[in-house]
This record gives C-alpha cells, sequence and structure tokens, in this order.
C-alpha cells in the first residue's frame, strides 16, 4: 500500500518513535492492536503522506483523519487565492500547478505558448505533465538535453512511487518509460557530468533558444489530502538571453 521514504529498522522507528521494541513488534505482527493516536504517531516518524495515513487508520479499524477536498471547495478559497497570486507574481515566466498525478490542475499565461508545442491529443484532459514533457509528440521535439531531462524525470518518477506506490503512478512510469528516446536515456546514454541545477533547454527554431531551471513548492503543514499533494513549478531563466526574451 505505501513504502515510507526513509529507510529504518525497527530498532530505529522504536527509538524514534519512543517506543519498545518490543511492542513495535508485537504491532507488526498484529499480536498488539496500535490506538489510533500510536496509527498517527508512527505515521509521522515515517514521513507517510497524508492519503496513506488514512488508509492505515482505516486498516487499524479507525475513521480516517484527514478530508480531501475538492480545489474548488470553498473551504479551500484561501488556498486558491494564494496559487493565483503565485502564478500571476511568477509571470512573465511560466508556472503551474500540479496535482500528485503531475496532472495539470492551473497555470500562468506564460504557460499557454508551450502547450501550444504540444499535440493536441495529449491535451485532452485531464492533462499530464510528465506524459506532454517526454512524449514524442510533446515538448521533448523541442528539448534539447533531453536525455539528460528525461532521466531526471524519470528517477523522480521513481522516488515518488517508492514513497506512495500509487497504482497510477506506476502504470505512468511504465508508459512513459517505453517511449523510445525515454527508454534511451535511462538505459545507458552517456551524459554529461551534472550541473549544480539541471536547465531545460529548449530550441523552439533556428534564433529561439530558451533555458530554464525550476523550483517547486509545496505547502507547509497540510491537513487536508488535496493540498498536500498540490505542488507549484516555477520555471525561472537560466541565462541572460532568456531573460531578455521574455522581459
Amino acid at each position: 500500500m505505501w513504502r515510507s521514504k526513509r529507510r529504518v529498522s525497527q530498532l530505529d522507528l522504536a527509538g524514534m518513535a519512543d517506543v519498545s521494541p518490543r511492542h513495535l513488534s508485537f504491532i507488526e505482527t498484529g499480536r498488539s492492536k496500535p490506538s489510533r493516536e500510536m496509527v498517527l504517531h508512527l505515521a509521522e516518524q515515517l514521513d507517510v503522506p497524508l492519503r496513506d495515513r488514512n488508509a492505515l487508520l482505516t486498516a487499524a479499524g479507525f475513521a480516517p483523519l484527514y478530508r480531501q477536498s475538492a480545489l474548488d471547495a470553498p473551504e479551500l478559497a484561501s488556498v486558491r487565492q494564494a496559487i493565483e497570486i503565485i502564478l500571476a507574481n511568477h509571470e512573465p515566466y511560466p508556472a503551474f500547478v500540479i496535482d500528485g498525478a503531475w496532472n495539470l490542475l492551473e497555470a500562468n499565461s506564460a504557460v499557454a505558448g508551450f502547450l501550444g508545442l504540444v499535440s493536441p491529443e495529449l491535451l485532452e484532459p485531464p492533462v499530464n505533465v510528465i506524459r506532454a514533457s517526454l512524449h514524442p509528440r510533446g515538448l521533448a521535439r523541442f528539448i534539447v538535453n533531453f536525455e539528460e531531462y528525461a532521466a531526471h524525470v524519470i528517477e523522480r518518477l521513481r522516488r515518488q512511487l517508492l514513497a506512495t506506490s500509487d497504482p497510477g503512478l506506476d502504470a505512468l512510469l511504465d508508459e512513459v518509460s517505453g517511449y523510445e528516446d525515454v527508454a534511451h536515456a535511462i538505459n545507458g546514454a552517456v551524459l554529461p557530468p551534472p550541473a549544480a541545477v539541471l536547465p531545460m533547454h529548449f530550441r523552439l527554431d533556428d534564433d529561439t533558444e530558451l533555458r530554464f531551471f525550476s523550483t517547486m513548492t509545496v505547502f507547509g503543514s497540510p491537513l487536508d489530502v488535496t493540498i498536500a499533494e498540490l505542488a507549484i513549478e516555477s520555471f525561472f531563466p537560466a541565462d541572460e538571453s532568456t531573460t531578455a526574451l521574455f522581459q
């Protein structure tokens, strides 16, 4: 169902959670039923995602604790406002919001130009950012350092899958890993030495090249599954010519 992001032994977890190794062993083997508080305490120590904490609570016979609201729900109005501010203030550079499955939820106006480079069949809702980036009829055609970029994206997706064991992510990873150019990138392609920040290098035509690096913003201390899985990816110019073009 899930795998912890943190590789710890039972003894280490007992020390982290301030629980006796014997009691933890009894919980693990089913000889002792954990309390609701113990389930949440251990999940916190293991950095289990909120969605999976609900699943653990249910499996232990307790009601889920964390709600999952629609992004357009009234109770998330302040979250939507924060997203709008971040996206708008990042213009003229691209920024967008994704959910835990890398589906595009919101974007600022600068993203539209890049979506115009993607074949229409890849823009059928829900638009998946990884698929649109790596698919042969997506942005892959315009990414100069595609092998380096694809290998990075695949590794990033593998780490996320290791933490969540989400079947949708597993299917996405299988799909994009099967694209011919992606398969080459992750199976023996010779990559240059890693830079401090991996750029995304586009060549749109003979006269237009763009280089970006990106940051990911998440909400601190989320108590809603939807908010916990949101991320805002913001792109910044990686050279002076890209800055000049956007300004």
